[in-house]
């Protein structure tokens, strides 16, 4: 609109403005109602997408982390496994009268080792949760996802609906709009 009164709109502008001035609480005010509740909706569906999708990969750096961490205990351990085995070879090629303080080494890296083990195998069973945790993230986020989808067809159908004036098109929008619904209720309870 320019400031000389000179307006121009396309079709659908005026269809929608038609329909909105002549017919509010008709079909193209139920319309307007069900358009407004399903984008609102659909944007909070879209927020909880994202954030799923930021915590899953939150939670797969944590569970590569732990990975890292484990596979360095794995190194430390065969780095005391290592010595362990010199030890055992210098116990069977020096003299008897030295022959202890070697045999105490090994005793020494085998408790080593199997605290390392322990620790190892601790970080491992952390990032497999972490993973777990990951993938579960991921599968709600595409619950919501798939929720948003239904809900911008839903909002794409109104419009259709309301250039038409297809009362079925209106069902139509409603029943897209309920596949949305049910499926953000599935990935609000983790299913």
């Amino acid at each position: 609109m320019s400031g000389h009164g000179f307006h121009v709109h396309g079709p659908h502008d005026h269809e929608l403005e038609h329909a909105a001035q002549h017919d509010p609480k008709g079909m193209g005010g139920q319309l307007a109602v069900i358009t407004a509740v399903l984008a609102t909706v659909g944007a909070m569906f879209s927020y909880m997408g994202g954030a799923t999708q930021a915590n899953a990969g939150l939670l797969k750096n944590d569970a590569a982390i732990k990975k890292t961490e484990a596979a360095n205990q794995w190194a430390f351990y065969q780095a005391k496994s290592g010595k362990q085995n010199l030890a055992e070879l210098a116990a069977v090629l020096v003299a008897e009268d030295k022959r202890a303080k070697y045999v105490e080494e090994i005793e020494r890296y085998k408790k080593e080792k199997a605290e390392i083990k322990l620790a190892a195998e601790k970080l491992e069973e952390e990032s497999k949760a972490f993973d777990h945790r990951s993938e579960q993230q991921m599968h709600q986020h595409h619950r919501w996802a798939q929720a948003t989808t239904a809900l911008q067809v839903s909002i794409a159908l109104a419009a259709i609906a309301l250039l038409t004036r297809k009362r079925w098109m209106e069902w139509a929008t409603l029943a897209m709009g309920g596949v949305g619904f049910v499926l953000g209720a599935l990935s609000a309870l983790h299913i």
